[in-house]
């Protein structure tokens, strides 16, 4: 070996050894450190501090944003709103619908993954070499120099086969002295196909993943629909519940007027000498308990209230504002008929949990046929034809290429039968054990939402009634609260006797109320029990963070 080859290998050890210092230097302690973006101080994950109610206080009159008290009735600014509203401007603003509706886009990125398998790959290689080997006859080469590379594509096939198109070429020098061409030009052009009959063959097994995927974004966009469904029923109710907590106010108030009322008529009696100071006490013992229902059911509304503002989570109408909400959308008690088997059978047609449960049982069933063929030996068929040329220069091997003087044709058959195949003939009996297993909660699940639509039909029919008894019970209790006044002016009964009659009818208006209220969300329930929303209005949804409107 000449002085200059030394020379080289020398330089390249030791651009070698340099570069893998380099690389130690960048992967020492100093290397990971580049990768750490949040490191939480231990004290922070294992103390807990406390809550010192005196520290978080402001004074009274400069406390920011304090809420206007209700029962004084006023406000800022007030939002009235009706149901149709407060649907449209969730619609736009929830931040849980907003959560939700970027799932599905998620889900997408699944199948574009999956069907990107299939995308043809180009690859290339260079190789350069020389050896040097001694020999014990001149006949051999000892020094040679290989100079090779290939430039191809590979496509894969849905049919689980591979096309390879492949063009290497190369130049080989050697020191023999025997060589026809001590210099040499290759090139070649290669086209192989193969593809497998048995075990991993066809369209359906190599479709497989594109399909789950396409079941897995359809199961995805049921969960969300579910979802927007949910959400929605959810600010019917709140909305609703708003209404009940403001009229259960408005009866509260009400109360504490006709309380204050028995004390002045209490005062005017004792004053005439027709009544002792007893009566006086008695009023105003019933005027404070009044005062309590009032303070209690304004912070029931206040909490309503703050339900529905989150909700609907409009800019400018937060949980922090002193905005007052009034619904305006009032019951409408209309009785119904309702076909409970056409309710059921609605359900069945647009519960998402069911068409979930469906394309589970789809995907199952592609999941069996791939676990068939699993069990099947492995059988492929391979096809290889190559086109060579040879040359004392790089366009003389072209041309002998172009001439196709020289052609080799291959075809391979390869068989691998697996001994036992205990593994592969599990996995089978498992995919059908679960899709029996999602054949039965299917039928499970059918009879959870029947039950669930029957029952929300009988909770409208007992609201119904309910709503009927509770109409004439504030009837009669207002007829008795007159009785009970005259009588008391009369001096036939007792300031104690006038004010239990206040408050039986204060507790009928609340129950009328509540039963209104309550056959209202009775209503709601039986729409999403049934996959559908109450109201004229469509809702329509597309994945985003704000494709949903209603029409």
């Amino acid at each position: 070996m000449n002085k200059k080859a030394v020379v080289r290998k020398a330089r390249l050890a030791l651009l070698l050894a340099a570069g893998a210092a380099i690389v130690a230097g960048c992967m020492g302690a100093g290397g990971e450190s580049r990768y750490v973006t949040l490191d939480v101080p231990a004290e922070r994950l294992r103390t807990i501090d406390t809550l010192d109610l005196k520290e978080m206080s402001v004074p009274e009159a400069a406390a920011p944003g304090a809420p206007t008290p209700l029962a004084e009735g006023i406000s800022s600014t007030e939002a009235m709103l009706t149901l149709e509203e407060c649907r449209a401007i969730a619609l736009e603003n929830n931040l849980e619908l907003k959560v939700v509706l970027v799932e599905p886009t998620i889900s997408a990125e699944n199948v574009t993954q999956e069907e990107a398998r299939f995308e043809s790959s180009l690859f290339s290689n260079l190789r350069y070499a020389i050896t040097d080997t001694p020999t014990a006859s001149a006949l051999e080469s000892s020094q040679t120099k290989l100079t090779s590379g290939e430039l191809g594509v590979n496509i894969p096939l849905r049919t689980g086969g591979m096309i390879t198109f492949d063009v290497p070429t190369s130049k080989f020098t050697t020191s023999s002295a025997f060589a026809t061409l001590p210099t040499s030009y290759g090139s070649t052009f290669s086209a192989s196909i193969t593809q497998p009959l048995l075990r991993g063959a066809w369209d359906k097994y190599n479709t497989y993943g594109i399909r789950i995927a396409r079941y897995g974004r359809q199961m995805g966009e049921a969960q969300t629909k579910l979802e927007v469904m949910r959400i929605i029923a959810a600010i019917d109710k709140v909305y609703w519940q708003l209404y009940a907590a403001q009229r259960e106010l408005e009866v509260r108030r009400n109360e504490y007027d006709l309380a204050v009322a028995q004390l002045e008529r209490a005062k005017r009696l004792v004053q005439a000498g027709k009544s002792t100071e007893v009566e006086i006490v008695r009023a105003e013992t019933g005027v404070a308990e009044k005062l309590e229902s009032i303070i209690l059911a304004e912070n029931v509304a206040r909490l309503r209230e703050r339900d529905l503002k989150r909700a609907l989570g409009k800019p400018g109408l937060g949980m922090e504002t002193p905005t007052a909400v009034t619904p305006l959308t009032k019951p409408d008690p209309v009785h119904y008929n309702l076909d409970r088997a056409m309710l059921v059978k609605g359900a069945f047609d647009n519960r998402m949990e069911l068409l979930e449960l469906e394309l589970q049982i789809a995907a199952d069933a592609r999941t069996i046929d791939i676990r068939r063929s699993e069990v099947l030996p492995s059988l492929a068929l391979g096809y290889t034809y190559t086109v060579n040329g040879l040359g004392t220069t790089f366009g003389d091997s072209l041309d002998q290429l172009n001439e196709k003087r020289f052609e080799d044709h291959s075809v391979s058959l390869g068989l691998s039968i697996p001994l036992g195949n205990a593994a592969a003939r599990s996995r089978l009996r498992q995919a059908i054990a679960r899709r029996v297993q999602r054949l039965a909660t299917r039928e499970s699940r059918r009879a959870e939402i029947q039950q669930e639509v029957l029952n929300a039909v009988d909770q409208i029919d007992t609201n119904w009634q309910r709503v009927l008894a509770n109409r004439q019970r504030t009837i009669l209790a207002a007829r008795n609260l007159e009785a009970e006044t005259r009588q008391f002016e009369l001096g036939l009964r007792t300031s104690t006797d006038v004010l239990e009659a206040q408050t039986r009818l204060g507790n009928a208006q609340s129950a009328e109320i509540s039963s209104l209220v309550e056959y209202q969300i009775a209503q709601v329930d039986l729409a999403y029990a049934t996959g559908t929303l109450l109201g004229a209005a469509r809702v329509e949804w597309a994945p985003g963070a704000s494709g949903i409107a209603a029409k």
